[in-house]
């Protein structure tokens, strides 16, 4: 009579042994998941080649690249779809209905990234280092990007994507775009090709 308890007793203790094994196994996946994560390019792209947001690779989807002389040469064709580009900011002003009014330096993406060590986190987008064209942008920032330590200002890069306009700048005559999609890095989170001799890899 006494031995139908025990082997009750014996299969629960089981089921837990069971169980806590498998809960085991699940925290020690989630925890490989997690480093894996926290390895990843993140917003600043730390990675050997330029690694698009989701949101980003969406928005550029049918754009162009900005051709600063075939834009001129034909305006009407290349105001009806989008384009996109890289830009060193050089001035931030106020533009209208709360949007930033940025004069950028055209810059040209590097296929890959400079890297300090083989580590990717020491890795950083790269840009041409000569300016190539200046066009201005009208852009409505996040709250983020509009005020504080890392908001967008002189020397940040962005890439926008965006439409050209009708309007050219009233001071130098550049053309003038609204994006409809921004990315910002903010001062050395990003470099340029002047920086390759410190950043080997």
């Amino acid at each position: 009579m006494s031995r139908a308890p025990e082997r009750a007793s014996a299969g629960r203790g089981g089921v837990i042994v069971a169980f806590a094994e498998m809960r085991a196994r699940y925290a020690s996946l989630f925890s490989l998941l997690l480093l894996a994560g926290c390895h990843g390019a993140g917003p600043y792209g730390y990675s050997r080649t330029y690694s698009a947001l989701d949101a980003e690779e969406a928005a550029a989807e049918g754009a162009r690249d900005y051709d600063p002389v075939m834009s001129q040469r034909d305006k009407t064709d290349w105001k009806k779809g989008k384009v996109s580009l890289f830009g060193i900011v050089g001035t931030r002003s106020d533009g209208p209905n709360g949007t930033a009014y940025l004069k950028l330096s055209v810059r040209t993406l590097e296929e890959r990234n400079l890297c300090e060590e083989a580590d990717e986190d020491t890795c950083r987008v790269t840009v041409s280092e000569h300016e190539h064209a200046v066009i201005h942008a009208r852009v409505k920032l996040s709250p983020e990007d509009d005020i504080g330590a890392r908001s967008v200002s002189h020397g940040s890069l962005v890439r926008i994507i965006g439409k050209l306009t009708d309007d050219v700048d009233p001071d130098d005559g550049s053309a003038v775009l609204v994006a409809s999609y921004y990315r910002h890095w903010p001062q050395k989170f990003y470099v340029t090709t002047a920086s390759r001799a410190d950043m080997p890899r």
